[in-house]
């Protein structure tokens, strides 16, 4: 008996392009520039280019290890990059404007849903089945995606929303999965995953113990991980859902 659904928010219920995040770097950037002017610090929007890319690669080190950090995080490496001393001299305020327009930039260049999400996730909402959000959050945190959803309309079927910077814990760790069906009371051999991602959200959720459902356009017998079943949209779910052994 299925009586959860957890789901993957990028590249699942929300898409978005490879240059995506290119769209959002270059927002954050030009927001940084004018906010530190204001607070009397010159800095380059080379500099910038260059503190960004190096504070990615500090987290990513940490994304590597399964670990996440909250948002402000990224703000204080990106700041460092350009000199140590420089989030110690912006008063509290500043940093908040900062993390502002960090977190923010995906709001004014949203993204797009899977316009079948709605209808479904409505349609197993109606039917008792649980439904819970388990994603991996980049550089847009959580309490952003939120808005996102709800934007869209697709905020309201959902019980619980676990991102990572948020838990601190990434996909394919799979406590990031056992923390969410504890918190809604299910076990993992009633729970399913769904996500597009081979390793975070199949090898992840099964290794927690649930059956996995992959989004993707490819024949499954291709997939470097086999899930317990594929579809192409959203919309395909119920019956991928009413399949499963």
């Amino acid at each position: 008996m299925i009586r959860a659904v957890t789901i993957d928010f990028w590249g699942t219920l929300i898409f978005d392009p490879p240059s995506g995040d290119d769209r959002y770097k270059q927002k954050r950037l030009a927001d940084f520039e004018c906010i530190l002017r204001g607070a009397e610090v010159e800095v380059s929007g080379r500099v910038l280019d260059r503190a960004y890319e190096e504070a990615s690669r500090r987290i990513g080190t940490i994304w590597r290890s399964h670990k996440d950090v909250p948002v402000q995080e990224h703000v204080v490496a990106l700041l460092e990059a350009v000199d140590p001393e420089l989030p110690e001299r912006l008063g509290r305020g500043v940093m908040s404007v900062l993390v502002h327009a960090y977190a923010n930039a995906a709001l004014l260049l949203p993204p797009t849903p899977d316009q079948s999400a709605k209808a479904t996730l409505t349609a197993l909402a109606a039917q008792g089945i649980v439904l819970c959000v388990v994603s991996n959050t980049m550089r847009t945190p959580g309490f952003v995606l939120r808005k996102i959803l709800d934007g869209y309309g697709l905020l309201a079927p959902f019980k619980l929303l676990t991102f990572s910077d948020e838990c601190g814990v990434r996909k394919p760790a799979p406590e990031i999965f056992h923390l969410t069906l504890r918190q809604v009371g299910v076990a993992p051999e009633e729970a399913v995953h769904v996500g597009d991602d081979s390793v975070l959200d199949v090898q992840g959720a099964q290794e927690a113990g649930m059956r996995a459902i992959q989004v993707t356009s490819v024949s499954r017998t291709t997939l470097s991980r086999q899930p317990d079943a594929t579809i192409r949209r959203l919309g395909d779910l119920p019956q991928a859902l009413s399949l499963l052994p």
